[in-house]
């Protein structure tokens, strides 16, 4: 699948997930030295490939006739500071509630690792613009995602199937904490109980094989 096909594919997932509303978010993936992002103002469900445009990192337009999503030099930016080669930005409704209310989402389940440990929350910028692009990396540093301030999400992958389960976790991290603190405070994960998940994680148990039966067939 081709990226542009690959935009279309998780758009049109994004949509279905809720992730999105009306023509918000945007994904990309990198290809070398181009990347093919989707459009600004077409829904991410109503997308054919030849409609998502490719730039070069210098955020000049390569190929196709719609301009890039306004958000574009977010993803380039991450680009420019990280190893992805995916990105992909929502606008969930869990993963805003928190980027509206907090500086960062504590650990409070272990899957918290898998996208790096605590989710921060990039300080509030006007989007599309160098400000948010710069908040946004610094918050990504060691990371797989990040929270944005009043704005959304934004997560990072070496695919785009990747990129999109680390959204799709951070929007459940998210769900659980608000939900939580519906019930009471929720507790959160010390360093020492994350430590300990890495090394199960590292060491996992061991079950040996069952010895055959001298009398068995």
């Amino acid at each position: 699948m081709s990226p542009r096909e690959q935009l279309c594919a998780y758009g049109r997932r994004a949509v279905e997930l809720g992730l999105v509303i009306g023509t918000s978010g945007n994904l990309s993936v990198r290809e070398g030295d181009l990347v093919a992002v989707t459009p600004s103002g077409v829904a991410l469900d109503r997308l054919a490939p030849e409609m998502c445009p490719v730039v070069d990192m210098d955020g000049h337009l390569v190929e196709g006739d719609l301009q890039p999503s306004s958000e574009t030099p977010m993803h380039l930016a991450v680009y420019a500071s990280t190893t992805a080669q995916a990105v992909v930005h929502t606008h969930s409704v869990f993963g805003t509630v928190v980027a509206t209310t907090m500086t960062e989402l504590p650990p409070i389940h272990y899957n918290t690792l898998l996208l790096g440990g605590t989710v921060r929350v990039a300080p509030y910028a006007t989007y599309g613009t160098p400000e948010l692009a710069a908040n946004v990396r610094a918050a990504l540093d060691g990371r797989q995602a990040a929270l944005l301030a009043n704005h959304g999400g934004v997560t990072i992958g070496a695919t785009l199937e990747q990129a999109f389960e680390a959204t799709r976790l951070l929007e459940w991290l998210c769900e659980v904490y608000v939900r939580a603190l519906g019930v009471g405070r929720p507790a959160v994960l010390t360093p020492e109980q994350l430590d300990a998940v890495v090394e199960r994680a590292v060491n996992p148990p061991h079950f040996p094989r069952r010895p055959a039966d001298p009398h068995g067939l």
